[in-house]
């Protein structure tokens, strides 16, 4: 069971209550400080997460805050240490018995790693009594609230070999991706939806993306090319910052044509972005960079970085 977990889990998956799942790894990590509700409505991190949740959910505005505190320090992944910011909110429908929602934010990023949703079905249609069709349209109408645009992955379900209790486990995944973009578990009334791309594995990897939904799909934000755009090398390059990008694309235009625009070719364009991506990719991989394996992961990319640097928005907004 834990084979199968997705190696970008861990800096989530560490942080994850005790009691969210059994197949969650669990290895040292910085103590917690907790914070309360009035800490939480001042903090950046956690009045950005509070909004993008009422969004997807407005009767959760509603809720109270249960627990909330945030973390920070360093974990030891492999050869790399991992540096964890995180903020944690749980809310819970007034009364204590409830619906229940738990977040975990990525406090550099703001970015929503892990969602828990908790009794969100009646108890005598619980979820591991629906069906595998009925588990995926549940999961999907999590994924596509908080996240947007779920139709553009796909979705293998599978249930665990777990002894003690039902477990399935759903891999949304996108071409674009080496590794499932979603990894999801469903237990007894639970969905628990951990982000794979865009959590940091390593020093060098994109662990500080400036602005999310950079396109837009269907009048919703694509956060599917986020971590390919948002490079501080590739910003450099443009001399444009994050959120300059983000309001150019809205206006339909390509990476590609904005950089020639400021006279920058498109392989200047691939060749950076490719760059980041596969030192990453190397060090999550453990796998030593030289120039050898450096040229041939960057050539491996190309085809995957093209179809996002000449994509235009779907919607301007």
């Amino acid at each position: 069971m834990k084979k199968r977990l997705i190696g970008g889990m861990v800096a989530t998956a560490i942080l994850i209550p005790a009691a969210a799942f059994a197949a969650s790894a669990v290895i040292d990590m910085p103590a917690r400080t907790p914070m309360t509700t009035e800490q939480v409505k001042m903090d950046e991190v956690g009045k950005s997460t509070l909004e993008k949740l009422y969004l997807a959910y407005p009767e959760t505005k509603s809720f109270e805050i249960i627990d909330a505190s945030n973390v920070q320090g360093d974990v030891s992944k492999g050869k790399n240490v991992i540096n964890v910011k995180q903020t944690s909110i749980v809310l819970q429908e007034k009364g204590g018995t409830g619906k229940k929602i738990t977040l975990h934010t990525n406090g550099s990023t703001g970015e929503i790693e892990h969602v828990i949703q908790e009794n969100w079905e009646p108890k005598e249609k619980s979820l591991i009594t629906l069906t595998d069709q009925e588990i995926k349209t549940k999961v999907n109408d999590l994924i596509d609230k908080m996240y947007g645009n779920v139709e553009q992955y796909k979705v293998a379900i599978e249930q665990m070999e777990n002894p003690n209790q039902k477990t399935w486990m759903l891999n949304y995944t996108n071409e674009m991706f080496k590794e499932p973009v979603y990894q999801v578990f469903v237990q007894d009334n639970t969905i628990s939806v951990t982000k794979i791309v865009g959590i940091p594995t390593g020093p060098d990897t994109l662990s500080n993306i400036k602005v999310e939904g950079l396109f837009s799909l269907n009048g919703k934000p694509d956060y599917s090319a986020d971590n390919f755009l948002n490079d501080e090398k590739l910003f450099a390059l443009l001399k444009i910052s994050p959120t300059e990008l983000k309001q150019e694309l809205a206006k339909g235009k390509t990476v590609v044509e904005i950089a020639a625009s400021k006279n920058v070719s498109k392989q200047q364009v691939i060749d950076v972005i490719a760059e980041t991506q596969s030192r990453a990719q190397l060090q999550g991989d453990e796998v030593p960079i030289t120039e050898q394996s450096l040229k041939e992961m960057m050539k491996a990319a190309e085809p995957k970085i093209l179809p996002i640097i000449e994509h235009k928005t779907e919607t301007k907004w």
